[in-house]
């Protein structure tokens, strides 16, 4: 059975954790795991709860109203950034970027921009990228955007270099962000009500202890 070929995911997973047990030592760097995710105004999330017999806990599924003036979902970037030893990783701390329309290669840098400003902040020179194959992760303008980034930080000595490491196709798990947005969107959702988009933004951030920024948009070069 030698000769046929094998799984690529346990490859790629030994290579991810290699990494990132190297990283977890070498002080100027960081690890952090790349995702996005859209936060619905109507639809539930599945959820269940222990409800007493007289007052059950029920979700009332609301509808879209024409003039409503907010959109029907919000598109997020988001970084879980992992602290600590390989073998007891500490996983708390989130930063977050709302978008004004959906994710693509564009937004993607102006977001990897603004996670290394603020990586550098932190004295931080070097950030483990551990992110999926999305089309606006493997595009031409993201990679040639990482590219010169990286060839600008080593020609000024300064500034945080990225190392991008992408994640097999189709395995969500190699990812600890995606447990993350499941719990977070069970805690924010109104049982009865509808909130608008700047009361659901206010929710998402206030659970992953993050502060509100202004949503990404596309520059009018790019649009």
């Amino acid at each position: 059975m030698d000769y046929q070929p094998r799984p690529p995911v346990p490859a790629k997973k030994n290579a991810r954790d290699r990494l990132m047990a190297w990283a977890s030592t070498q002080p100027g760097w960081v690890i952090g795991f790349v995702d996005e995710v859209w936060w619905s105004r109507f639809a539930l999330p599945r959820l269940s709860a222990w409800q007493g017999k007289d007052q059950p806990v029920r979700l009332v599924e609301q509808t879209w109203q024409k003039g409503d003036p907010d959109p029907k979902a919000l598109a997020c970037y988001g970084v879980l950034w992992q602290q600590g030893p390989i073998d007891d990783p500490i996983r708390k701390q989130m930063s977050l970027r709302f978008v004004t329309g959906r994710p693509v290669s564009a937004i993607t840098t102006q977001f990897l921009e603004w996670c290394c400003t603020r990586l550098q902040a932190q004295n931080k020179t070097s950030w483990l990228l551990i992110w999926d194959n999305a089309s606006f992760h493997v595009s031409k303008m993201v990679r040639t955007w990482i590219r010169e980034h990286n060839s600008l930080v080593k020609a000024e000595g300064k500034g945080v270099r990225i190392l991008p490491l992408f994640l097999p196709t189709k395995s969500p798990w190699l990812n600890p962000i995606e447990p993350k947005w499941v719990h977070a969107k069970r805690n924010v959702v109104e049982h009865d009500g509808l909130l608008t988009a700047k009361q659901l933004a206010a929710r998402v951030c206030a659970y992953f202890g993050c502060s509100y920024e202004p949503h990404l948009v596309l520059s009018e070069k790019v649009s």
